[in-house]
């Protein structure tokens, strides 16, 4: 028996149009639609007469197009709104993709739309762009389709995505500032090293004796001036090859996941992240009905680390096994002993997802705080790192200088 084939996506295109209204007035204006011959006659039953109308080409320079994960938070969110007023579905989507400023998203949501019109389930029809929607989004989706509670179920899908763009934003926060601190402080080296540090060099020829820590940044400038293409082409590659083997090989992702883990300070962030991720994936689909096993599969995907990963794994296996999930969570020596707690006080309580969203909401108020004593932590660190290396570079060219001074004294 063949597979079933996978539901298509409706392409939905922009048209520009000019023409006249009712009343004989030049009226112009842009519209989505899947054809030519469906925009025309949207426009005609809107009491246009067509005199002009283009498919619209796709702007190549336009980087700020793009659909981003906080774009479908916000979406999300509008849906979640309007089905609590009582707006219909269709017509919900219908006004989003019309009330969007941003031209991608709004041939997506007329898409969608559009799809949806003709009586295809609104999570088949998100399937179609997977790469908008995963599969945690559509079951979701599903659920609330099938139980009848759509808006219910929105509700929990717009926190949830509010939710974790938030708490991405402050890891990426938190992975920019030492990343920063480390590329502004080798390229001001460079810098000095290249093209001021060779200045001097040429006064101090006519000394004759310099200091050991001179000869040593004049041995460093001399290399980098020599071998510095070398020195930018190994970089460059160093981090080329590493993002193919991170995107290609699974074990070196792993790896890299383990690292992270290890890294001081940073670390620490990053667990409280997995945690709290873990916590509002599993209580966001456990309350929308899904059954804890299928649940635990998409926490375990939505905890973004392998070493957790892992665990949660460990974790639905026992459970599958009849264990109860705050003990399976203290065999993997993964999470700390109070989330296992407050697992167990909501399995006994009957209210595990409820327990599941607290222990969510504590993670990532440590998240933010941790971020924000990192950023305090970081800012003089910045001055103290340029300081020693730009002082150093500079005392070292000053040295020979000092030395002749106290010659000649």
């Amino acid at each position: 028996m063949a597979a079933p084939k996978k539901p298509q996506a409706v392409v939905i295109h922009s048209f520009k149009w000019k023409g006249f209204n009712r009343k004989g007035g030049k009226v112009s204006g842009e519209i989505q639609s899947a054809s030519l011959v469906e925009a025309k006659a949207e426009l005609r039953q809107q009491g246009v007469n067509v005199t002009r109308i283009t498919k619209k080409p796709k702007d190549l320079f336009s980087f700020g197009n793009k659909i981003s994960p906080m774009d479908i938070a916000i979406v999300s969110r509008q849906i979640a709104t309007m089905l609590g007023a009582g707006v219909p579905l269709v017509q919900s989507l219908q006004l989003i993709a019309k009330s969007n400023e941003k031209a991608s998203l709004r041939e997506l949501m007329t898409s969608i739309a559009t799809e949806v019109a003709t009586g295809t389930p609104l999570s088949k029809t998100l399937r179609t762009h997977p790469k908008y929607f995963d599969d945690l989004y559509c079951d979701l989706v599903d659920a609330g389709e099938e139980s009848g509670a759509l808006e219910a179920i929105y509700d929990r899908i717009a926190t949830y995505k509010e939710k974790s763009e938030a708490l991405k934003s402050k890891i990426k926060k938190a992975m920019f500032y030492p990343a920063a601190v480390l590329a502004v402080a080798g390229v001001v080296t460079m810098l000095l090293l290249l093209f001021v540090i060779p200045q001097f060099q040429d006064i101090f020829t006519g000394f004759g004796a310099d200091p050991a820590f001179t000869l040593f940044v004049l041995g460093i400038s001399d290399l980098v001036q020599s071998y510095w293409y070398i020195i930018a082409a190994a970089v460059i590659a160093a981090i080329f090859i590493f993002k193919r083997a991170h995107a290609a090989s699974q074990n070196v992702r792993d790896n890299t996941d383990k690292f992270v883990l290890k890294i001081p300070v940073i670390s620490t962030i990053l667990d409280k992240a997995a945690v709290a991720r873990f916590a509002r994936t599993l209580s966001t689909t456990f309350s929308a009905g899904i059954p804890l096993v299928d649940a635990l599969i998409s926490a375990a995907g939505a905890s973004g680390n392998y070493v957790y990963r892992s665990a949660i794994t460990n974790i639905r296996t026992e459970v599958m096994a009849g264990m109860q999930m705050n003990v399976a969570m203290k065999t993997t020596t993964v999470f700390p002993d109070m989330v296992a707690q407050m697992v167990m006080i909501g399995e006994e309580s009957g209210d595990l997802d409820g327990m599941l969203s607290k222990v969510a909401d504590i993670y990532e108020q440590q998240v933010d705080d941790a971020v924000d004593a990192l950023t305090s932590l970081l800012e003089p660190m910045i001055m103290v790192v340029l300081g020693v290396v730009v002082g150093g570079l500079i005392v070292a060219m000053y040295l020979p200088i000092f030395q002749l001074g106290s010659v000649i004294g």
